[in-house]
C-alpha cells in the first residue's frame, strides 16, 4: 500500500494548503521520486519557455535541455508528444518507439536527451474531457531503474491526471457540477485507485466481474469522462473517494462468500 499512501499524502497536502505552484511542483517532484521517478514533465505541448498562459508547465528537467529543445524547436517534432497526441494509453518509451521509423530530427533528438539523462521514460497522455477546451498536455517520468514496479506505475497515472486537473486554468471555470456516485460506485473507484481490476474488485466486493464493470461504466458516464482514471481522479477531486477507505473496511471475497481468503488473485 506504500504507493497509494503516496498518492494520498500528495492529494490531501494538495486540496489541503494554499498551494503556490512551487510548492505544488515541490510535492509533486517529493512523491514521484518515492515512486522512483527522479525526472518528471507534465507539460502542455507548446515552446516549454514561451508558453500560452493557458499552457501548463511543470517539470524539473535540466535547464540546459529545456534551453536546448526550446531555440531547436524541439517540441514540434518531439515523437514522445506526438505519439500522446494519437494515443490515449500511457506509453514506455522503449516498447512503444522499437522499430518505429523516426526522422533524423527526431533520432538526434532523442540521443541529445539521452545525454542529458532523459531515457526509458513513461509518458501518461493528458486530455480531461471534463475541462473542454484545454490545450493538449502529457506528464512523462524519467524512472530511476529499467524495474519499476507496476503499483508505482499506476500511481503515477493517478497523480499525473491530478496534478493537470489541479492546474489547468479551466477547471474551476468549466468543471460541471459533480453529480452524486453510489455507494458501490463509490467502492469500484476507490479499489481501482489502488491499482485493482474488475476481477480482483469482484472479489473483494462479492460481486462478478461483469458487474463491477458495468458499475464502472455508469460512474464514467453519470460523471461525464472518458477513463476510468479520470473517473477516479474526479471523485477523488470531489471528495467521494478517499484513496484506500474502501481496501481497509472491505472484507475480502473469502470472508464474505465463505471461500478461501488466501486465493491468489491475479497481476493487474
Amino acid at each position: 500500500m506504500k504507493h497509494f499512501d503516496v498518492v494520498q499524502g500528495f492529494i490531501e497536502r494538495t486540496e489541503t494548503s494554499a498551494h503556490s505552484l512551487e510548492t505544488l511542483g515541490a510535492n509533486f517532484r517529493s512523491a514521484v521520486a518515492e515512486l522512483g521517478f527522479p525526472r518528471f514533465a507534465c507539460c502542455s505541448h507548446v515552446d516549454p519557455l514561451h508558453p500560452p498562459r493557458e499552457a501548463v508547465m511543470l517539470h524539473n528537467y535540466p535547464a540546459e535541455w529545456v534551453r536546448h529543445y526550446s531555440e531547436a524547436g524541439l517540441y514540434a517534432v518531439d515523437p514522445v508528444l506526438r505519439r500522446a497526441e494519437r494515443d490515449p494509453h500511457p506509453f514506455f518509451w522503449d516498447t512503444a518507439f522499437r522499430g518505429e521509423p523516426f526522422t533524423p530530427a527526431q533520432k538526434r533528438m532523442m540521443v541529445e536527451a539521452t545525454d542529458h539523462g532523459i531515457t526509458h521514460g513513461y509518458t501518461v497522455p493528458l486530455y480531461l474531457s471534463w475541462i473542454p477546451g484545454s490545450l493538449r498536455a502529457s506528464c512523462s517520468f524519467v524512472p530511476d531503474s529499467r524495474c519499476v514496479d507496476g503499483h508505482n506505475i499506476h500511481a503515477v497515472r493517478v497523480l499525473a491526471t491530478y496534478l493537470y486537473a489541479t492546474l489547468a486554468p479551466a477547471r474551476t471555470a468549466s468543471h460541471a457540477p459533480i453529480v452524486t456516485l453510489t455507494a458501490r460506485e463509490r467502492d469500484c473507484l476507490a479499489l481501482a485507485a489502488e491499482g485493482k481490476g474488475d476481477w480482483e474488485i469482484g472479489r473483494i466486493l462479492g460481486l462478478s466481474e461483469s458487474t463491477a464493470h458495468t458499475h464502472f461504466e455508469r460512474a464514467k458516464q453519470r460523471l461525464g469522462v472518458a477513463t476510468r482514471i479520470q473517473a477516479v481522479v474526479l471523485a477523488l477531486m470531489s471528495g467521494q473517494i478517499s484513496c484506500g477507505d474502501v481496501a481497509r473496511k472491505a472484507p475480502t471475497s473469502g470472508q464474505r462468500n465463505g471461500g478461501n481468503a488466501d486465493a491468489q488473485t491475479p497481476n493487474h
